[in-house]
């Protein structure tokens, strides 16, 4: 399971011209969202009865240390939702936490998939994640996903890919979004007809 934000790092869109041919792009993560993204997997892992939650980030280029003037230098981007996340972790002592370098993340990702059960991250490195996931199984054509917020839930295919390539060629596979009607029905207290739909597929 891939839980990922959806609304801040690179995603904000805020970018723009330093100076002329220097162009900058800015990646936001607050407390809040972070914590909230967090909690979500923490949740989700504890009431679907899931055993471990991996925290996946890029800390290691976002953290300075300076070890020979005993210091470290912390900047709050991928330190920030590292923190955040671990704070999390905490008030799951069941759950077994880890963190896994985006980078190590998508080659374990690609040798033993298995070794994840919930991984939880900020939105660029969802998007890498959830395209090598729906690769693995056979492809965006068969990912569901779903958009969760607080007052409104949106189901979708599980990656970005839009499947241009192969418009009006009658070779698109409905499965994803079947699997996210699947979704729907269950979130709206309809399980019994969601499991006959995914039971069906």
């Amino acid at each position: 399971m891939v839980v990922r934000d959806n609304l801040e790092g690179e995603y904000t869109g805020i970018e723009h011209e330093v100076y002329p041919g220097v162009f900058e792009s800015l990646k936001i993560i607050t407390r809040e969202k972070a914590i909230q993204i967090a909690e979500y997997a923490f949740q989700y892992a504890h009431l679907t009865g899931r055993k471990k939650v991996s925290c996946i980030h890029k800390a290691n280029i976002m953290y300075i240390k300076a070890g020979f003037m005993n210091l470290t230098f912390r900047k709050l981007v991928d330190g920030l939702f590292l923190d955040c996340t671990r704070e999390i972790a905490a008030k799951y002592p069941l759950i077994k936490y880890e963190e896994v370098i985006v980078d190590n993340a998508c080659m374990q990702l690609v040798k033993n998939p298995q070794q994840f059960d919930v991984m939880v991250m900020p939105s660029l490195y969802g998007t890498i994640i959830s395209s090598i996931g729906a690769g693995l199984i056979g492809g965006p054509g068969v990912t569901s996903g779903a958009t969760i917020g607080k007052n409104y839930c949106l189901f979708e295919q599980g990656t970005r890919n839009s499947g241009n390539d192969i418009a009006g060629k009658g070779i698109a596979n409905p499965t994803a979004l079947i699997n996210s009607s699947v979704n729907m029905l269950r979130s709206m207290g309809y399980p019994r007809f969601g499991d006959l739909i995914s039971e069906a597929v």
